[in-house]
Formats: C-alpha cells, structure tokens, sequence
C-alpha cells in the first residue's frame, strides 16, 4: 500500500513537467502579467470595453460612458492633444473592434468584458468633473433625466388665424416643473436601435431609449422629420398605453415633440394614436393627461386632422378636461377645442355633448374666459351653434361679462363682443334677449373705447337691436 502510494505521488510529480499546453498558458497568465492594447479601453473609464461605439470625431468610447457625459453636459478631455474634441451627436457602434477584443479575451482565456451600468458610468465621469463645473449638473439622476422636457420654446406654424396666441406650443412642451436640463448634446440613436430599445423587455431599455428620443426631438427639426416613420410611431403607441407611468409620460412628451413639424401631424393622426392619447386623457396621470392634451392640441391645427380627431373620440375628454386641476391640461384642451370646434362636425358633437353650459359656466366664474370665449366664438358661427347658445342663456352671460370691464386682456372683450356679434344673427330672438340684457348700453361703452375692429362688430350689434321689428325680421331671415 506504502509503495502504491509513493509511485503514484511520483506519477504525479512527473506529469506536473509535462503540463498541456493549455495549462501552461493559464499558469503565465496567472503569474505573468498581460498587456492589454490600449484601443480597446474606454478613454472614461480605463476598462475594457464591451459595448464600443464610434461618435463623430472618430473616437470610441463605451456607448454607457458617453450616456454618461452626456447627461451631465460634460465632454471629456483626452490624454493625446493633437486629438479632436469628443463630439457625441451621432454614434455608431464599432461591431470590428467587439470582435476583436472578444477574440482577443478568448486567447486569454478571459470572460467576456460586461458593459458598465449608466449609473457606475455617471459615477466615473463625476469624477472626472473639474470642481468648478455647475453644482446643478453634477446633481443629475437618471430617475429627473428620465422625465425632462424642455424649457425651450418652438412655435408651430401654419396656425389657424385668430387674434389669439396660436402661434405657442402646448404648455407641456413649453416647459415643466421636473425640468433641470438645458440644450444637452445627447447621444442620439438610430431608428433602428429606438426601435429595438423601445420594443425591449426590459422597462430601462425603454426609459432610455425614450428619455434619448425625447431630449433629440427638442429642437432639431429635421431629426423629428427624419424619425417620424410609421415603426417609431407603433413603438411610442404601445408605450401610451402602458401601466408603467414614466414610460407613459415620456412617450407622450416624444410624441409632443414629433408632431411639432407640420409634416408630422398627418402621419401621427394616421398611426393610430389618437385613440391612446384619448384614454390617458380621460384616466392618465396627472402628468401625463397635460401631455395628452397638449398632443392633440398640436395635432388639431392641421386641417386634414380636425374631422379625425372628432370622430376618434377626443372631444368628451377634452371638455372633461376644462375642469383639471392642472393649468397645462386646461390651457392645451381649450386650444384644442377652438380648433377642433372650426370644423362643423365637431360643432353638432359639441352642442350635443351639452359644451355650451360648460363653456357659459366656465364664462360667469372668469375661468379660462380669454380661451372658453374663443369656442364660443366658433360655435355661434353656425346656425346649430346660435340656436343652441341662445337656449342656454348665452346672450345675458356675455353682455353680463362685458359690462363687468374685469378682462385679463383687450384681446378677451373683442372675443366676447366676437361671440355676440355672432349671436346677432339669431333673429327676432336674439334683439328681444339683447334688449332684456341691456345689450344697447353696454355695446355703447365698448365701442367708445374698442378698437377699429371691436368697433365694427360694435356697430352691427346696435344696428340689430336698434331696428325695427320688421326691417329685423327681414334682414335676419336673409342671413340666418
């Protein structure tokens, strides 16, 4: 048993002179150390890359570490001088150079590199930050980047024309009050990689890649041209509808962004997503009811939209919405019903979904009167309108609201003496009401200080209450 033993301890010391080769090369590499090539570290973070993207200077970071710089505004320096500046806004993954750093780890019979989180990221680039870099930058989290909006103001064009400011935003773009980020250079992802994040099962993978889209789709027009296609609209649709309330609010915010440029509108309308932005509206968050109502705001000051926009269901919720607590919900479903409300359609909708009350009750508390009086303006345009206002006592609210002189602008009493003056085409009823309300009066008033225009409006209504009873009746059968 003795000499059994020693020849196999023998055996054993012999062999260990004729190690495989593949043992030898993991013991060098376990007491020798290797050189890694310096091309394949991350200039930020020293470590082996496993994500390697290019950017447009032509240098490769890990795709995290530049997210990294990114949300905190901040470029790194690089150690060569003769270098050019980082510069992130277009990034491409750098498949040949993964390639060979993964054949290169199994040479050395090394795992894999795994990428570095965004939050390890951050934390390597903070300290990276000179001290006399922006307090407020440096306090950055991914949970207040993810739902930024911007501070910055666009104006959308080719506005319905109205005396009225059309020509802002929906206040959900405008501004908000998580908003600490100002004109960030992002790292901006192609469509296809939006895509796929947007459609991952994984909800970070999603909040980035909608946090992305919605700090790229701030202000550069021709990339909200260029990513409008019908796949990126299916993905933020699926997204509108989650349960996930961060991802519901970004989503949407993108969307505000998209449909910004004119081009856009149609095709949103067109992808289907209306109906999604009616149900947030009617049972979202808070937050993102104010972005709801702010996309269909953007979207109804297309022509080609309006009727599409009525028939899909928007309007109950949007008159629903005139009562939020939220002043953004409120501003952007009145402006939203004003142009809705230019279309006849919508109109009959409105009438029968009893908005006249709303909008009246809306008048005598002085809420919002500037706005509601604006579709009032469109709804007394049409025969169904008029009638309907003159059944809810429309005539003795607005002079009533005229001779108040309590107007938060000049542009609220031409639109209050507007809605009249469409009202004086209601016949032989509308002169008995305006008599009973003292419209001659107070008509009177306005127009010695009224402009050239409220001044004309001013003298039609006078002549409708000052004629007599059959020249009225003549003249109002011609027009009604």
């Amino acid at each position: 048993m003795g000499s059994g033993k020693q020849r196999w301890k023998i055996s054993f010391q012999k062999s260990s002179s004729s190690l495989s080769p593949l043992k030898n090369q993991i013991q060098t590499q376990i007491h020798q150390p290797f050189s890694i090539p310096v091309e394949f570290l991350c200039p930020v973070s020293g470590l082996i890359m496993a994500d390697p993207v290019i950017v447009s200077s032509g240098h490769t970071f890990e795709r995290n570490c530049i997210r990294a710089c990114v949300s905190l505004s901040f470029t790194p320096t690089l150690s060569d001088a003769d270098v050019a500046t980082p510069d992130f806004s277009t990034v491409i993954p750098n498949l040949a150079l993964k390639s060979t750093i993964l054949n290169w780890c199994r040479q050395q019979l090394l795992d894999p590199p795994q990428p570095i989180d965004f939050s390890s990221a951050q934390k390597i680039v903070r300290k990276l930050i000179p001290p006399q870099f922006p307090a407020a930058v440096l306090s950055r989290t991914p949970s207040r980047v993810s739902v930024a909006s911007s501070d910055e103001s666009v104006t959308p064009r080719n506005l319905a024309t109205s005396p009225r400011p059309f020509s802002t935003p929906p206040l959900c773009y405008s501004s908000s009050s998580s908003c600490d980020i100002e004109n960030p250079s992002s790292n901006f992802l192609e469509e296809e990689e939006f895509i796929a994040k947007l459609k991952s099962s994984h909800i970070y993978e999603q909040e980035e890649a909608l946090v992305s889209l919605r700090q790229l789709t701030r202000t550069r027009e021709q990339i909200r041209a260029r990513l409008c296609t019908p796949r990126l609209l299916s993905a933020l649709k699926s997204l509108i509808s989650t349960r996930y309330s961060t991802l519901q609010v970004n989503s949407i915010a993108a969307l505000v962004n998209l449909s910004l440029e004119k081009q856009n509108k149609v095709k949103i309308v067109r992808s289907g997503i209306v109906p999604p932005l009616v149900d947030v509206l009617r049972s979202g968050s808070a937050e993102s009811q104010e972005h709801a109502a702010g996309a269909l705001f953007s979207l109804s000051l297309d022509n080609e939209n309006k009727t599409a926009i009525g028939v899909l269901g928007a309007l109950p919720p949007l008159l629903q919405a005139l009562r939020s607590e939220s002043e953004r919900t409120r501003h952007d479903s009145a402006l939203a019903l004003y142009h809705l409300s230019l279309v006849q359609s919508n109109r009959v909708k409105m009438i029968k979904l009893g908005s006249i009350q709303i909008l009246l009750g809306m008048v005598k508390s002085s809420h919002m009167p500037g706005r509601t009086l604006l579709v009032l303006c469109n709804l007394a345009a049409s025969v169904e309108g008029r009638a309907a206002m003159l059944d809810g006592g429309a005539v003795e609210c607005l002079v009533g609201f005229l001779s108040q002189g309590n107007f938060d602008s000049e542009a609220t009493r031409e639109s209050c003496l507007a809605a009249i003056y469409g009202l004086s085409y209601g016949g032989l009823r509308f002169k008995g009401l305006a008599k009973e309300a003292g419209a001659e009066e107070v008509s009177m008033r306005a127009e010695e200080t009224g402009s050239d225009r409220a001044k004309e409006k001013v003298k039609r209504i006078l002549e409708v209450v000052r004629h007599k009873d059959e020249e009225e009746e003549e003249i109002n059968w011609r027009n009604c």
